[in-house]
């Protein structure tokens, strides 16, 4: 049986050179700012604001509850989390009607909440939402 041959210092010096990288992967999945995660999201109704603040065929972003609401052309309210099911980071950016994750670049359609671009795969979570007295009600338990 030959012997093994020993690791050279150039394998050595890679595989220590790959273990901080390594390490950063994991950070570079968190949120910049130590971003948020799914448990930021609505866990009961939460007013949001006015409902005129949303026009037929736009979309508000909410960043304080992690919540965007559009409204379609017919003039229905959605709402969806906007913790990005990716890697959990806050979505923070909306240009139109599209929201865009700090972490990667997913991109997500706000009016249906379906992915337009990855890495994330998954559509947001849909939240309930109604109008109450003129205001925006979102969260488990509004409609």
């Amino acid at each position: 049986m030959p012997a093994r041959p020993s690791a050279s210092r150039r394998t050595v010096l890679r595989g220590a050179a790959v273990t901080p990288i390594a390490g950063l992967g994991i950070a570079a999945c968190s949120a910049p700012g130590g971003g948020t995660t799914a448990d930021a999201t609505p866990t009961a109704p939460v007013e949001l604001g006015a409902e005129s603040e949303v026009a037929k065929g736009s979309a508000k972003l909410y960043r304080d509850h992690n919540v965007v609401v559009s409204r379609d052309a017919q003039g229905t309210l959605k709402a969806y989390s906007t913790v990005c099911t990716h890697a959990g980071c806050a979505i923070n950016k909306l240009q139109g009607t599209t929201l865009i994750c700090p972490c990667h670049g997913s991109e997500f359609d706000a009016l249906t909440g379906k992915v337009v671009q990855s890495p994330a795969t998954v559509p947001l979570n849909e939240l309930p939402v109604k109008a109450t007295d003129g205001k925006i009600v979102a969260g488990p338990g509004a409609a």
